[in-house]
Order: C-alpha cells, then structure tokens, then sequence
C-alpha cells in the first residue's frame, strides 16, 4: 500500500482536491464573491514568494485547521470551513514543496471572516474618532458649526462622511501591498525578514492607513464630496497611494532582511495526519450542508409580541407596533451593515449600559427623519454587546442566540 501511495501521491492527492473543493462549490463560490482579488493575491503570493523552510508547519497549520473545522462543525461557519480548505492547500502544497510564506500565511488570515468581524466592531468606533480629530483640526479654518458622529455641520448645512465605506476600506488592500512589497524585496535580497520586522512593517501599515483616512476625510470635507460618486472613489484611492503606498516603498528602505536563505531537509511528514485533517474536512463539509434550526424564538421574552410579527426570512423576524420596530435576527445580521445598506446614514454610534448592561445605541437619518435604534446579542435573559462573545457562549453551550434589534422615531 505504502508503495502503492509512493508512486501515485500525486494523482491521488489531485484527487483529494477536486473532490473537496466540488463538495464544496457553492461555498467556495460565495466566499469568493466576496473577497476574490484578496483571496486570490494571497495565493498567488504563497506559490511565488514561498521559501523552503526546516520549521515544521504541520504542527501549528494542522491544530489550526483542526480548531476552524470544530468551531465551523458547531457554528455552522462557511466562512471559517472555507478558511479551513485554503490552509488545508497550503498544507499540501508545504508536503510536497518544503516551501512555506508567513507573510501570505498571514494574508489569508486577514481575508478570512474572523478578520472581517474584528474590522466590522472597530472600524465604525476608529471612523467617529477620527471625525473628531478632524473637527478639531478644521474648526478654527472653516466655519463649521459642530459634529456628530460622523456628521459635520457647515454653515448651518449637514455634511456625512458616509459609515457604509466606514473610511477603513483600504485596509486590508493595504496590507496586502505590504506583503507584496515584502515578498518582493526578500526576492531582492535573497533574504528573508524575521517575524519581529514582519509585524513592525505591518504595524507601520496599520498607522499609515489611520493617517491616510484622516487626510481623505479632510479632502472630502474641503472639496464638499461626501457622495459616492467617481470624484468621492478618486479621492480615497488618490489618498491610498500618497499616504500608504509611496511611504511604504520608502520605509521598507529600513527594513532590511537579515536572513540567508536556507536549503531546507526533506521533512518527515506524517501522512496519518493529512489523512486525518483531510476526513475532518470531509465530515464538516457535509455538516454544513445540513439546514440548521435558528431557534430564534425559543425561550424568547413573553414581553416581545410575537403574535404582532412575521418571518422577513428564516433568519429575520419582524415585529411592528405604533411606538416601534423590532427585529430578532441571527447574530451574523449587524445592524449597522443592514441599515446603511438600506440608505439610512449614520449619526452616532456607542456602546451604553442599561439595567447593568451593556448594549448597542445609535442614532441613524433617512429622508429628513432621525430615529433611535437600541441593539444586542441576548442569550436567555443575558444581554451583550461583543459578538465574539455570544459566539464562544454558543460554540460551548450550544444555547439558543440571537440578535435584538429595537428602532423608534425620534421627535
């Protein structure tokens, strides 16, 4: 058998592949709706700036693989299974090649949807504050009233920096142009960066792009281009290549790879474990498959009144009364991605405490009408605000969650 396996490995793992990924082709396929050019750079970085390397990947890519696929077997995460099925590539790829990139490894993980989720959270609460820096640097320069949130008032008129672009858009491209620039320069050099300037360059990145929406703010606001329109798009990418990738391609200048390329050994590799991962990923593909029960209105409130609602979808119901809205969605529906997708802007949003707990506020308009909007994750009669959280309470406990979201016209 063993020679058997020795002589045909590779026909039998392009097997392997094609299988998998046609038992997960619609996956696949929506995940790369949403992602691809990101997705797909990074791959092509692994083949191209891939090393040979004496570290032994599988025994940190094998227990990570293994980790996406429990939370994705429980969770029902497609995002995380897809995760899973690209490391799982790049497994195979390591077993055959000895070759390994940490810099498009990491790429992968800033495409993956714990990225998105993180990005999600912080970039709404990084917008505001930068609004207010921008308020205290113009407002002795033009005549502008005051702020909210994200709305500035100039000569008695309203100005929105719209959140729908949450003025973090380039984030991950520019991330993705650091690790180009890195791999192209340890191309350059015949050396590789160590992990500590890895992470140095991407942290460099990360204030380089809070800088360059902090200029593009300023051009939207003295230019009076707040709409999504070509001038609005030309702006943001304009500021991208003046504040994030010329200063890259400078300040690489000082990052200079120390290591020499190394010729690495044949790594001993245990197959058992690429069999194992790969029948893990085989049973999770199918569990996926399987429609799964929300559970949305069990053990709900008695005070909600359901017999007033109705199924939106099977993952949103919709309860209306004279003084307000109420939505009871699945914790992946955030409200704030729903709402400026339905053209509603942004005002203000924070976290605040009520009966001893935190939850979400905001203040939102649409058509000259502002209204109130209170929203949480709830398990039982537990309110939260952190989506990580509910999903760990879910992932361990296995308990009804969802999401609740109440909206009412202010005055």
């Amino acid at each position: 058998m063993r020679i058997l396996y020795q002589k045909h490995k590779f026909a039998l793992t392009l097997i392997v592949i094609l299988g998998l990924l046609a038992l997960n082709y619609n996956l696949i396929q929506k995940n790369l709706n949403h992602d691809f050019f990101g997705i797909f750079g990074s791959i092509l970085l692994f083949i191209f700036g891939s090393r040979k390397t004496n570290c032994k990947v599988q025994y940190f890519l094998v227990p990570i693989i293994l980790i996406c696929q429990f939370i994705s077997y429980r969770l029902h995460t497609q995002s995380l299974h897809f995760l899973s099925i690209i490391l799982f590539l790049c497994l195979l790829y390591y077993y055959f090649t000895q070759k390994f990139s940490y810099i498009a490894f990491i790429c992968l993980l800033l495409f993956s949807t714990l990225f998105n989720k993180f990005s999600e959270h912080l970039t709404t609460e990084i917008k505001q504050s930068l609004c207010q820096l921008v308020y205290h640097s113009l407002k002795n320069w033009m005549a502008i009233d005051k702020i909210e949130g994200v709305n500035f008032y100039i000569n008695h008129a309203r100005i929105t920096i719209d959140t729908a672009c949450m003025g973090l858009s380039m984030f991950k491209t520019g991330l993705l142009t650091a690790a180009f620039i890195l791999t192209l320069e340890e191309q350059k050099q015949k050396k590789y960066f160590s992990p500590f300037l890895i992470f140095g360059f991407s942290v460099v990145v990360v204030v380089l792009n809070i800088v360059s929406n902090y200029f593009r703010i300023i051009a939207l606001l003295v230019l009076h281009c707040t709409q999504a329109n070509t001038l609005h798009h030309s702006i943001g990418l304009m500021c991208f290549v003046l504040y994030q990738v010329l200063p890259m391609l400078l300040i690489i200048r000082f990052f200079r790879p120390k290591t020499i390329f190394e010729s690495a050994r044949k790594a001993r590799f245990n197959v058992v474990s690429l069999g194992f991962t790969f029948s893990i990923l085989i049973a999770t593909s199918y569990e996926i498959k399987k429609e799964q029960k929300s559970d949305l209105l069990l053990n709900l409130n008695p005070k909600y009144p359901i017999a007033q609602g109705n199924w939106v979808t099977p993952e949103v119901y919709k309860m209306q009364t004279k003084q307000q809205l109420i939505y009871i969605k699945t914790p992946s529906h955030k409200p704030l991605i729903c709402w400026t997708g339905s053209g509603y802007a942004i005002i203000e949003s924070e976290e605040i405490v009520l009966e001893n707990q935190k939850i979400w506020s905001v203040k939102m308009e649409k058509n000259n009408i502002r209204y109130q909007s209170l929203w949480w994750y709830e398990s039982g009669e537990q309110k939260y605000s952190s989506f990580l959280e509910i999903m760990c309470i879910k992932l361990l406990y296995n308990q009804p969650v969802r999401l609740i979201n109440i909206t009412k016209q202010l005055d």
